[in-house]
């Protein structure tokens, strides 16, 4: 299991695929960690040079104290760059990961080819429903929440066909680091990137699913219109949508990238 050291955590990471291919960095949603994208890995490790991690807080990466902000997380992407001596990369991410996704397309735009932000929004919900959600799981830890996050992020007839896999996203969700994933929480709650999708001048291509409840296609297309030129797509799946539609999604982002 490598780690990347860096400043004041350490990222657990994978790294797969030809080592002369083009780099893509995956980065996982809040509450799931680099599994996330096995689906894709057998096909998109053929063609890329694919780097997927745990955010800080999730997986075997370090549950490092306070908030965490978007600024942070997508630091420590950078860092995880620099880390490889990679100049320049792909991104794809699923929710908080399409987050960090956009992040470095406006901020980092010197790191970034193109970005595919996924089941994802600019800006979710407002503050007091993430605080209750805080609140929640330092009250009674991950069992708080696990139900109702798995509800949203499958389809009512996902869950009845692939009960596998349900649980081990229950699993997932129940191993998570409770003070990790509320720290994480902070930089959802605290994120709007709403005013900045403008900068964005990376080839982008937007996917949201028309099951997803927690990211609504609405949130995903006004991404799209606030980029130059970005790409929309939608997919039969809810907020988990690179599993639940692995085929559709795989691609996607074959065909994008």
């Amino acid at each position: 299991m490598p780690f990347a050291d860096l400043a004041d955590a350490k990222l657990n990471y994978r790294l797969d695929g030809p080592a002369e291919a083009p780099v893509l960095l995956l980065s996982n949603s809040l509450g799931t960690d680099v599994s996330l994208w096995d689906p894709q890995m057998p096909a998109l490790s053929q063609k890329f040079r694919v780097l997927r991690y745990d955010t800080r807080g999730h997986g075997a990466s370090s549950a490092t104290p306070g908030a965490y902000t978007l600024d942070q997380l997508g630091g420590d992407a950078v860092a995880l760059l620099d880390r490889h001596g990679i100049a320049r990369a792909h991104v794809a991410g699923v929710s908080l990961g399409g987050m960090t996704a956009q992040w470095l397309a406006i901020n980092a735009p010197e790191r970034v080819n193109k970005i595919v932000p996924c089941f994802t929004s600019a800006h979710i919900g407002n503050a007091d429903m993430w605080n209750q959600r805080i609140a929640a799981i330092q009250a009674k830890g991950m069992v708080a929440v696990t139900e109702g996050v798995l509800e949203r992020w499958f389809t009512p007839d996902y869950h009845k066909a692939a009960p596998q896999v349900i649980e081990r996203f229950r699993q997932m969700l129940l191993s998570m680091p409770p003070a990790g994933y509320c720290s994480a929480i902070a930089a959802v709650r605290d994120m709007d990137l709403r005013a900045s999708l403008g900068r964005i001048k990376a080839p982008t291509l937007v996917i949201s699913g028309r099951g997803d409840l927690s990211t609504p296609p609405a949130q995903g297309e006004a991404i799209a219109a606030g980029i130059p030129a970005a790409r929309f797509e939608l997919v039969d799946a809810a907020h988990i949508g690179n599993v639940e539609a692995a085929e559709a999604v795989t691609k996607l982002l074959l065909d994008f990238l």
